[in-house]
């Protein structure tokens, strides 16, 4: 499938470094939670906002590559929210599965309720949060995009006005 001139793997090709930072933040937040550090400082190390990051990198890649447009700037935040989503639902299944708590599982970041199977938790994340992190990334990024191109001259272009 080819998406603003480009086949799903060259974006994931593109994405590798970014799909590995948010591997590792969430990586590090379990971690962190599981040899009991302070929820304070396991709140630093959010997969939302590593994810949200990702996107404004995937932006400057994007334009600094000259990888294509407004559908490539969608389609990353689009891939990068699904992994970011997918990385959160694994941990909560693993807790579920394994019958423990984690710091997805933990009622400050979870979702109130006699929900042992944590299933609002995982459709919340599987739809509103993947829905909402996707819209919101790919609105701001393709702003970000716009002014990068109004501002930076891509390579072999000049600035305009």
């Amino acid at each position: 499938m080819r998406v603003g001139g480009h086949e799903m793997r060259e974006h994931v090709r593109l994405l590798l470094p970014l799909f590995a930072f948010l591997a590792l933040v969430w990586l590090l937040r379990l971690l962190l939670a599981a040899f009991g550090v302070s929820l304070a400082v396991t709140r630093i190390f959010s997969v939302t906002e590593a994810s949200a990051v990702a996107v404004f990198l995937a932006v400057l890649l994007i334009h600094f590559h000259g990888f294509g447009g407004y559908t490539n700037v969608v389609t990353t935040s689009l891939l990068l929210n699904a992994w970011s989503q997918i990385l959160i639902v694994i941990a909560i299944l693993f807790a579920v599965a394994t019958g423990t708590e984690n710091v997805y599982t933990l009622p400050e970041f979870s979702v109130m309720g006699d929900d042992p199977m944590h299933l609002r938790h995982i459709f919340g994340h599987l739809t509103f949060m993947f829905g909402l992190g996707t819209l919101l990334g790919a609105g701001m990024s393709c702003l970000m995009l716009w002014f990068l191109r109004l501002m930076v001259p891509m390579r072999g272009e000049k600035v305009k006005g």
